[in-house]
């Protein structure tokens, strides 16, 4: 990996749930999104916006009162992007179970004042 590890941490509230009582898809990629942005921008110090998402898989589901943790590490950089590799681990927060429940990989590219693409430094 080419980068520091980047952590953020949430819980699960009701605003955050689908209809079967565990964190929605959108939210859970809303949180590993974020994550990576935190990472490839700590790494190139650019304006970073997502071009790519690769291989996002949900493993198990989060439930209400649950902590998310989700880990992102800067595992590739080009001459213009960043590949983040994303997990997610989703924690009983009274037991302190943990459990993998997601992994991706997403793609950040550099932009200027234009929104066009440019070269890291």
């Amino acid at each position: 990996m080419t980068g520091p590890t980047t952590t953020l941490v949430e819980v699960v509230f009701p605003q955050h749930l689908n209809h079967q009582g565990n964190l929605f898809g959108g939210q859970a990629l809303r949180m590993m999104d974020t994550a990576a942005f935190v990472a490839a921008t700590r790494r190139a110090r650019r304006t970073m916006v997502t071009v790519a998402t690769e291989n996002v898989a949900f493993e198990a589901p989060i439930h209400h009162g649950e902590i998310v943790e989700i880990t992102a590490t800067v595992a590739h950089v080009g001459r213009s992007s960043v590949a983040v590799e994303v997990e997610m681990t989703g924690e009983e927060l009274l037991s302190g179970r943990r459990r993998r429940c997601g992994t991706g990989r997403f793609v950040l590219v550099a932009v200027g004042d234009d929104g066009r693409a440019v070269p890291l430094v």
